[in-house]
Order: C-alpha cells, then sequence, then structure tokens
C-alpha cells in the first residue's frame, strides 16, 4: 500500500504515523480560493503533478487505486487512466466538490454516501454504488465503560459538542457562556481546539467545586474520540460527512450546526439528516449559548430522543468501510462488480 499526497494538510503526519509509504505531489492538497499568488501557481503544479502521477504508478504498478476524489486526485486519475489501472472514486457529501465532478467519470466505479449524489456526477448507474462513508469500527467499545472513561454515572446524561478543525471558536464561546446551566443538567465533553483549551480550563475551575467533574474539556481526542462518541447521548458537531456517519451508525441524534463556507456541502449534508427525523439544524450565525441551552432541553424529552435515535440508527451504514472495500477488491482482481442489493446490506451491517 502507499499514498500519494500533495504539499499540504495532515496527511504528511497522519500518513507517516501509520507507517504508510506517502509519496508527494507538487500541487497542494487544498486549492486556493483567495486572491493570492497561488491562484496562478496551482494550474502549474496540477500540470505538473500529471506526469508526476505517472512516473509514481509506472514505478508502483499498483492493482488498484482508491481516491476520495480531492484537488490531488485529478492528476492520479488521468494518469491512471491511459495506463489501464483501475480506480474507486469515493464522494462523501450530497453535493460533489469541483474536482470530483470534473474527474468522477475517469474511475472504475464511484461510490457515494447519499442517493442524491450519484445523480449530480453524471455517471452511468451501474458504476455508481451506494455505500455510506467508511468510518472507524465503533463496535469494539463497551458504552457503560466508556461512559466510566468521562465520570459519567449510569441514569446520567452526556453531552458531546466538537465543532471540528473548522470555524470552532463559535462553539466554545457558546459553551462557556451556557456552561454554568448546562451542567446542572448534564455531563458535557468538550473538544476545544488547542486555541481555546486554556479558556475552557479556566471555565471549569469557575464552575461549583461539586460541578467541575461534570465539564471535560480537551484540546483534541484522537483514539479517545471513539469512546466519547459511543458515551454520548446527544452530539453537538458540525455536518462533514464523518460526522453524520459515525453518529447515525451509533443510532445518536445530532444537534448539527454547519460550517457556513465550503460551498454549502455541510448544508445540504444537513438536511438530508433532518428531513430524516435522525438531527436538528441550527444555523452557524444562530448558534449561541442558547440555541445550545435548547439543544441539550432534548434530553428531558425521552419520547423525543428516540425517535431521533431510531431515524439516526435507520440512516447508519456502520459497515461502509467493508462495503468500499468489496469494490476496490473487485477492481483489483479484475472481477464483476458485487451483487447491488448485497452491497447495500454489507454497508448496513455492523462489522464483523
Amino acid at each position: 500500500m502507499s499514498w500519494i499526497g500533495g504539499q499540504r494538510g495532515l496527511e504528511g503526519s497522519i500518513v507517516r504515523a501509520s507507517d504508510i509509504p506517502l509519496r508527494r505531489l507538487a500541487l497542494r492538497s487544498l486549492r486556493s480560493t483567495d486572491r493570492s499568488i497561488h491562484l496562478v501557481l496551482d494550474p502549474i503544479r496540477l500540470a505538473v503533478s500529471v506526469p508526476q502521477a505517472a512516473a509514481i504508478l509506472a514505478r508502483l504498478r499498483p492493482a488498484a487505486i482508491f481516491t476520495t476524489g480531492g484537488y490531488v486526485a485529478i492528476p492520479v486519475l488521468i494518469a491512471a487512466r491511459p495506463m489501464g489501472i483501475p480506480t474507486v472514486l469515493w464522494e462523501g457529501n450530497v453535493v460533489p466538490g469541483r474536482s470530483v465532478r470534473a474527474t468522477a467519470r475517469l474511475a472504475s466505479v464511484v461510490a457515494v454516501s447519499f442517493p442524491e449524489t450519484g445523480a449530480a456526477l453524471a455517471v452511468p448507474a451501474d458504476r455508481c454504488y451506494l455505500t455510506g462513508t467508511p468510518i472507524r469500527d465503533l463496535g469494539t467499545v463497551d458504552p457503560d465503560a466508556a461512559r466510566a472513561r468521562f465520570g459519567v454515572p449510569p441514569g446520567d446524561r452526556l453531552l458531546l459538542v466538537f465543532g471540528g478543525s473548522q470555524a470552532v471558536r463559535r462553539f466554545n464561546a457558546a459553551v462557556a457562556e451556557a456552561l454554568p446551566r448546562l451542567v446542572e443538567r448534564v455531563h458535557v465533553v468538550h473538544v476545544t481546539g488547542d486555541a481555546g483549551y486554556a479558556g475552557a480550563l479556566a471555565d471549569r475551575e469557575a464552575l461549583p467545586a461539586e460541578r467541575r467533574d461534570r465539564y471535560r474539556p480537551y484540546p483534541f481526542l484522537g483514539a479517545e474520540m471513539t469512546d466519547a462518541l459511543v458515551a454520548a447521548d446527544l452530539i453537538v458537531g458540525r455536518a462533514g460527512s464523518s460526522t453524520l456517519a459515525e453518529a447515525t451508525a451509533l443510532g445518536k441524534p445530532l444537534i448539527v450546526v454547519p460550517y457556513p463556507h465550503a460551498a454549502g456541502h455541510q448544508r445540504a449534508n444537513a438536511r438530508r439528516l433532518v428531513e430524516s427525523g435522525a438531527g436538528r439544524l441550527v444555523a452557524d450565525e444562530a448558534f449561541d449559548a442558547a440555541a445550545l441551552l435548547d439543544a441539550a432541553g432534548l434530553l428531558d424529552d425521552p419520547q423525543a430522543h428516540a425517535r431521533m435515535s431510531a431515524a439516526a440508527r435507520g440512516l447508519g451504514r456502520p459497515g461502509a468501510a467493508a462495503a468500499v472495500a468489496e469494490l476496490v477488491l473487485a477492481v483489483a482482481e479484475r472481477r464483476p462488480f458485487p451483487d447491488r442489493d448485497a452491497l447495500d446490506r454489507r454497508s448496513r451491517e455492523a462489522a464483523a
């Protein structure tokens, strides 16, 4: 296995830490949208990266390529097509990005997380599969043990708040203002980001001594995030594909606050969740302490909470990773694609 990436992003540290060989193309991992010199340089980097990708593929001769369709995928898919290397492209958003729309027809097969996505990509129906979003294995964590790790006694409720890496300050401000009233009602696990952690610790110390253990801020949760998701009774977060996939796989109601930029991808993802009854939407500009306290009120309504949990579970595809892997193995071994209904069932099953 090898990873082909660009010149920025988290992959440089994450991939190397996983002992996967990393090969970098000249272009950057994220396309520029601001008015800067990179608007001129990025097309040049893209042009240079096509022969660079071709040279890497000629040397590696992979049996198949799996890509999530970002900007880095463009030269790889262009290079792979004439070399006869089969490719699986996965897109996790309702509204596909520009690079995905531009290159989807180059892929041997496309996997998507939402039914609407396939229609937007203009690929033949027999080459587009609904698999859901591949996620970590969530079935190995005992819920009671996970709750104990965060100091949540049996019968108490846990609210998990995390805003991802983008615009987390709005979440932090809402938690800070609502915190004294929140901890009277629920336990709170709050992922603050590095910049917000010191302030969160100060807010915790300002709480009455008997309430401090009910608030647990963290700058970042790595492997412990699985425990937090399993332990939570309600999740407040953004509308990224992975967040929605993990919440629904666990049957967790979600208060979703879409990131307002990135071409509105998260708003479209959030609408799909809300229309299914598995979540409630709060606009980014409307998310404040009052909105957070109102969201936490769902935990005081067991019937509404149970309905949303059931709706979330109905959307969940905990076996999405296995379903996508079946597609990758099929193209790598030059076999026919899996049966569509069987693959759908596989995506809905918990990991074995």
